[in-house]
């Protein structure tokens, strides 16, 4: 009886350790699935991340840069319209400044796009022989016979001043000045942007009411007055150097294309740099 009871305490004992190890086995199993899993779960969450930073450095780089390649400043988020990253000396780093040059750009934008049309068409009205009036940059000494200079003067000073005070004002304040002091509310300036006054005076249309099409014409604003301000530039070099407007130097050049053109003109003024080039001057 003892041997028998021996035997079976010894077939319990063996029993009970094989549970166990059942147990120990299953639960090591458990836990590798465990490890397995979270461990997958965790690169797909990495991979997603990884995806989300590629398309989102996908877009950036999607942006036109004025450099090809190129990174824009941190302070040119792209928020600004017609902003394609150029600011190569940084000045606009500090947002004061960048308010200040951006409503400058558009200021000049404006004057350079009503200056070019005005000489275009002027110029084109006097050369075809509708138009009785002294070329472009003569125009304003024939003014002065007729008005005098001190009356024009404070003319001036006293439209433009007025302008760009209420201007300024608006870039320190923005809707300080939104009202209109001398028409009343229905001529009121209603822009939310600085520099957009919107109202019954600048937006007679009503597109400021669509803020895609806003975002639109902001972009073809700053685009065109870029275009005008280097077509000023391009219009006072041909001033200074052949002394005729836009009109009558694009004939000249259609009647002989082949030699008057813009090196022929350089080199007829006796430049020091072109006279070695083969031109009569």
């Amino acid at each position: 009886v003892t041997d028998w009871e021996g035997a079976a305490a010894a077939g319990a004992v063996a029993s009970a350790a094989d549970a166990l190890t059942g147990v120990s086995m299953a639960t090591s199993a458990t836990a590798v699935t465990r490890t397995a899993v979270g461990g997958r779960a965790a690169g797909l969450q990495s991979g997603l991340q990884a995806a989300g930073r590629r398309r989102v450095a996908a877009r950036a780089s999607d942006r036109p840069i004025w450099y090809p390649g190129g990174d824009a400043p941190k302070h040119l988020d792209g928020s600004l319209p017609g902003d394609f990253g150029f600011d190569p000396l940084g000045l606009g780093s500090d947002p004061q400044f960048l308010t200040y040059f951006q409503q400058a750009e558009l200021v000049h934008a404006r004057f350079a796009m009503a200056g070019a049309a005005g000489i275009m068409l002027t110029d084109f009205g006097r050369h075809s022989g509708a138009l009785k009036i002294p070329v472009w940059f003569e125009a304003g000494a024939s003014s002065v016979d007729k008005i005098p200079f001190p009356a024009l003067l404070c003319i001036q000073l006293f439209m433009m001043g007025w302008a760009e005070q209420r201007r300024w004002q608006d870039i320190k304040k923005p809707g300080s000045v939104n009202a209109d002091p001398l028409f009343g509310d229905k001529y009121s300036c209603t822009g939310p942007d600085i520099g957009y006054p919107g109202g019954g005076w600048f937006d007679p249309l009503g597109y400021a009411k669509d803020a895609n099409k806003m975002k639109e014409l902001k972009e073809k604003e700053i685009k065109n007055g870029r275009l005008a301000m280097f077509s000023m530039l391009g219009f006072y070099a041909q001033a200074h150097y052949t002394g005729k407007g836009p009109i009558d130097n694009w004939f000249d050049h259609l009647a002989d294309p082949y030699h008057t053109t813009l090196f022929q003109t350089l080199a007829k003024t006796c430049s020091p740099v072109l006279k070695h080039f083969p031109f009569d001057c």
